[in-house]
């Protein structure tokens, strides 16, 4: 991931948590909870990313599968963000945060930085 979409990555992030910031859980184990789809009590890749996706299609006001200008004010400089390549990032961390590559992310895991 070059520079440019880190930083957009990265953007994009904080503003899915400000836009989730009134629903967020207390705990690693209340996270996980939300996550885990199937109630299997771990998250697998699909489980995270269509988790952490529903704040970008928050923000994708009009539908389009990108974050743009079309969407509401974007910071100076800001490039426009499309769906696949912030869920390419999406699986690209959740890759990293699977510490024990197991393909499935623990509480533990999950309360790990983003990296």
């Amino acid at each position: 991931m070059n520079r440019g979409t880190r930083a957009a990555f990265a953007g994009l992030c904080l503003a899915t948590t400000a836009a989730m910031a009134q629903g967020l859980p207390g705990t690693p184990k209340e996270y996980l909870q939300r996550m885990d789809g199937n109630g299997d009590g771990k998250v697998d890749e699909a489980e995270y990313v269509r988790y952490m996706s529903q704040g970008f299609m928050r923000m994708d006001i009009n539908g389009d599968g990108v974050i743009d200008a079309n969407d509401g004010p974007m910071r100076p400089g800001a490039r426009p963000i499309r769906l696949d390549a912030f869920q390419r990032s999406l699986i690209q961390q959740f890759h990293k945060l699977d510490k024990n590559k197991d393909g499935y992310l623990s509480a533990k895991e999950l309360a790990q930085p983003p990296q």
